[in-house]
């Protein structure tokens, strides 16, 4: 393989990671999560400090408690590889709905962003996270208004969200059980 199509690979195989660790946490899938950090690997998060595994362990009953459901959403990407050695920032944006704990039963959305500053190591040939930063530079609260098509009959047929491998993006193969319309 030529260093370009070398190099386009690995950027690649660092976004893929990047990417298991974000649906891994939103599908509450701990084996995809793990998948994307070396088991010495480094995490410092908010207030956590420790490994991936304890990562798991201090947010998801934090994400189960607080919200229905989270998105964690990748931006812009870089990163600078040399070797089996690559220094990456991803910009993110974290969305979630929370559970209606107002006393009006209220549902709210959270939005937050910031950046992932990681250290990507490439061992046994696979790219995964050693050392992980998460920049948090902003957030905000904002009311949480209806579904859209919330209330069509059959919206549920191919599926509903789930926050483990009962979620439709788990499902192979991936097929349509609606009935053909336009509304």
């Amino acid at each position: 393989m030529s260093e370009a199509l070398q190099r386009l690979s690995d950027r690649q195989e660092i976004l893929d990671c990047l990417t298991r660790f974000c649906r891994g946490m939103d599908r509450f899938d701990r084996d995809l999560f793990l998948s994307a950090f070396h088991p010495d690997a480094e995490i410092a998060a908010g207030p956590f400090v420790g490994s991936a595994a304890g990562c798991w362990d201090w947010a998801v009953p934090m994400h189960r408690a607080g919200q229905v459901l989270t998105h964690h959403l990748l931006l812009n990407h870089s990163a600078d590889i040399a070797g089996d050695t690559a220094h990456a920032e991803t910009y993110y944006q974290f969305a979630a709905r929370n559970h209606p704990f107002a006393p009006d039963g209220e549902e709210t959305v959270m939005l937050a962003g910031g950046r992932y500053i990681d250290r990507l190591e490439r061992r046994d040939g696979a790219w995964r996270i050693a050392l992980r930063t998460n920049l948090i530079e902003w957030s905000c609260l904002q009311p949480s208004l209806p579904l859209p098509f919330g209330d069509v009959p059959d919206i549920g047929d191919n599926g509903v969200t789930a926050r483990d491998r009962s979620d439709p993006s788990y499902a192979r193969p991936l097929l349509n059980r609606r009935a053909p319309r336009s509304p």
